[in-house]
């Protein structure tokens, strides 16, 4: 058996593709699987037994020759990648190692490093140290394999990034670094988009960037998502940031090009959709008209079904509305499948003809839908 004389360092990378000295190797996904989980585990030795286990649980007829040619496999791979360098994986007795004259470097090591140090810094340094950490995370580890032994690691890797990102963000926006929280932020959503934190961080470092119409295109993209995955509408906080990007949008435009939006945008063809917090507002002028001309006007909430609501209900429902509500007529979302909108003019009677009409269009429609829509009208009240 030849030993390496010199003392060589590997480079692996872990995180995202797996790579060697930045070279992304090509194999087999069960002989990479194999390795990967040598290199993972390379400051212990490993029993024949362990991995015998571990990649053939079905215990085959001949799992030691299975292991064997498993092993010449993973050593020819590795010779392609160091063709002068001899006897990286040695055999010992039982077991396997790497040889002890080799140094192993792995990214996920610097990465929990980088994590720990930051961990123990305050301020700049702390920011700076978290900038390092998260630069790392290049995807989540060994994003190719779906192997059972990757599930573990790849969490925990995961929520090491997550809460780095987490305690980054703000710090960034203390600072005022906008770009940095940004781009942070939107490598975090690509890990987990459910994460609201995530969203909005973007949100408000593209409103300090003078970018408005992207951030209510961030929000947009973020509440279809969170609609479709888990049929959740964002929090109220996000509403209202979104509420302030849309009115800075406008105030962006110049008097010509406001006009030209006007004369663009046909409001005889859709219900306004506001925000709950607008649509209070709405309402509030409301009163005040009817104080004055003693007119009707009617209240009506509108939700569909009971408990989780498929994504693709709510936007059949908001569409409906939106197309079969009057021009004018506000509309708010109080919550997933939950709407309430205010029909002026209207009595009681004129209201149940609405939402009757409303009913079936859906149903005419939407005809394989199993939803069904409940109805709560009110008055709206005014005092003399």
């Amino acid at each position: 058996m030849r030993i390496v004389n010199e003392r060589k360092s590997l480079h692996f990378e872990l995180l995202g593709s797996f790579s060697c000295e930045g070279a992304v190797l090509k194999s087999g996904r069960k002989v990479l699987s194999f390795l990967q989980y040598l290199i993972v585990h390379h400051e212990r030795n490993i029993s024949a037994a362990e991995l015998i286990e571990e990649f053939w649980p079905e215990r085959s007829d001949t799992p030691a020759n299975a292991l064997r040619r498993m092993l010449l496999r993973a050593r020819n791979l590795l010779r392609e990648l160091y063709p002068y360098q001899e006897e990286l994986l040695l055999t010992l007795p039982g077991c396997y190692a790497w040889n002890p004259e080799v140094s192993l470097e792995l990214d996920i090591k610097q990465f929990e490093d980088a994590c720990l140090e930051a961990g123990r810094k305050k301020g700049t340094e702390q920011v700076e140290s978290l900038l390092r950490a998260v630069s790392l995370y290049k995807g989540d580890f060994l994003s190719a394999n779906d192997s059972r032994w990757v599930a573990g690691p790849r969490q925990y890797y995961r929520t090491l990034y997550l809460d780095a990102c987490k305690t980054l963000l703000p710090l960034l926006e203390q600072e005022e670094r906008w770009i940095e929280m940004m781009l942070i932020g939107e490598q975090a959503y690509e890990i987990d988009f459910s994460v609201e934190d995530f969203t909005f961080c973007q949100m408000q470092a593209l409103i300090a960037l003078n970018q408005p119409e992207q951030a209510v295109e961030k929000y947009e993209n973020f509440r279809n998502r969170m609609l479709e995955e888990f049929q959740i509408e964002p929090s109220d906080r996000v509403e209202k940031l979104c509420s302030l990007a849309a009115g800075l949008r406008k105030q962006d435009l110049g008097i010509s090009e406001i006009f030209e939006l006007l004369s663009e945008e046909d409001p005889g063809k859709r219900a306004f959709f506001c925000s709950f917090e607008m649509f209070q507002n709405i309402v509030s002028l409301e009163r005040r008209h009817l104080l004055r001309s003693k007119g009707n006007a009617m209240l009506i909430i509108v939700r569909l079904g009971q408990g989780a609501v498929p994504a693709a209900d709510v936007r059949r429902l908001e569409r409906i509305l939106l197309e079969g509500l009057r021009a004018g007529d506000p509309v708010a979302r109080l919550e997933t499948g939950s709407y309430i909108f205010l029909l002026t003019g209207a009595d009681a009677e004129n209201a149940q003809m609405v939402v009757s009409r409303l009913d079936r269009a859906f149903h005419k429609i939407y005809r394989r839908s199993q939803a069904h829509m409940t109805y709560h009208m009110e008055a709206l009240s005014f005092e003399d």
